[in-house]
């Protein structure tokens, strides 16, 4: 059964363009899905599907003469009196892909739809090589939107003018669903495994294969535990600030090191920071940048986080793609979780009071935002005037 993902309406439009459709994201965000799906979608079916796991595909590319790669197509069933539509997973295998791609696109008008598994190197790839000839598509986890498809259950979008407040019948109807996501995440191996200690085994595989595979074949980082000790340790800082010398001091790596490891964690999609906003420079933290995972149940298995860490870093992730994410700090201490698009002032909280209502209102002020919203992980007796987390998907 295949089922939806939001990315792909979108992707599936560009994909019947001249241009190359490029999708990338962290491995078994389910890419290799999406791009079969494709093949089944589009009207040309004069293509070709080449895994470049396998050793016999790669071998494809190690022709110095391009000319002689477009052959190989037609002779593994490619008519090349017909458009051609040539499908590529696990681009970042083969580092000379981008200027193949070029020479056959320009000289052969050959479209292109391909995969890969780190934004670090199809973004540098394909940066100058393919400017103008390509669109690159992120594939993250599951919302929860999604989430819900792939559980079989009907929801609704969320409207973000903020005018509806907690939706008592949705909550009581979601509220399971919504616990499971925030403890396990989004990846949809996970998601449709039966067990918890079954999506807890995945969740550690998918985390072996990034640093198995991925830091690999797109790092030379010399020692990986260092890389594993330090992803361990970034998992229990779930929404705090990155401090580059106090995690060289409590590792032993060097500070440059750390900034080097951390820049390619956020590459290869296994966080996120977020920066401060900015109005009033004098009262601010201006150069921290607080730290997520881009999925809950892997900082879960990395390290046992707070039911209030879980949550404040699955409302990041579903925030993060309704628009741009920033949050308020003064100087000290206090803070606004989450400032959406430099307009509205968002904080979690995992059951909301009024005397958090006050404080978000107080703080909204100093940042001058209007507009502000508590966003809560269960009912309150005490305050019913906030966004139930599970509405946002």
């Amino acid at each position: 059964m295949v089922f939806p993902r939001k990315l792909y309406p979108a992707l599936l439009d560009h994909a019947k363009t001249e241009l190359v459709t490029v999708l990338t994201g962290m491995r078994r965000t389910g890419k290799t899905t999406l791009l079969r799906q494709l093949i089944e979608d589009l009207p040309n079916k004069n293509s070709i599907y080449l895994d470049l796991q396998r050793p016999d595909n790669r071998e494809i590319f190690q022709y110095k003469n391009y000319d002689s790669i477009r052959d190989a197509f037609v002779a593994r069933g490619l008519s090349e009196d017909l458009p051609m539509v040539v499908f590529l997973d696990e681009i970042q295998l083969v580092p000379e892909s981008a200027e193949v791609i070029k020479y056959l696109y320009d000289h052969y008008k050959i479209k292109f739809v391909v995969t890969g598994s780190s934004s670090y190197y199809l973004k540098n790839l394909f940066s100058e090589s393919l400017a103008g000839r390509k669109k690159l598509f992120e594939l993250f986890p599951l919302d929860f939107g999604e989430f819900l498809s792939f559980k079989g259950q009907p929801h609704s979008d969320f409207n973000w003018d903020l005018s509806s407040g907690f939706a008592t019948l949705e909550y009581s109807r979601l509220l399971s669903y919504y616990d499971e996501f925030i403890r396990f995440g989004g990846f949809p191996q996970v998601v449709l495994a039966q067990s918890d200690d079954e999506k807890k085994d995945i969740l550690l595989d998918i985390m072996s294969s990034y640093v198995n595979i991925d830091i690999r074949s797109l790092a030379d980082f010399s020692d990986e535990r260092n890389l594993y000790s330090l992803a361990k340790l970034l998992a229990s800082m779930v929404g705090s600030r990155v401090e580059y010398s106090n995690l060289s001091r409590v590792t032993g790596i060097s500070r440059v090191t750390v900034a080097n490891y951390i820049s390619f964690f956020e590459k290869t999609y296994l966080i996120r920071t977020v920066g401060v906003y900015t109005k009033n420079t004098e009262r601010e933290i201006v150069k921290s940048r607080k730290l997520y995972f881009c999925d809950t149940g892997l900082a879960n298995v990395l390290s046992d986080l707070s039911s209030g860490a879980q949550f404040e870093n699955t409302l990041f992730n579903q925030l993060a793609r309704v628009g741009e994410v920033s949050y308020f700090a003064l100087k000290n201490g206090q803070e606004i979780d989450f400032i959406l698009n430099g307009q509205v002032a968002l904080e979690a909280k995992e059951t909301p009071t009024t005397a958090d209502d006050a404080q978000l209102k107080k703080m909204a002020e100093i940042a001058g935002l209007s507009k502000t919203k508590l966003v809560g992980k269960h009912s309150s007796p005490k305050f019913e005037d906030f966004i139930w987390g599970g509405s946002i998907v």
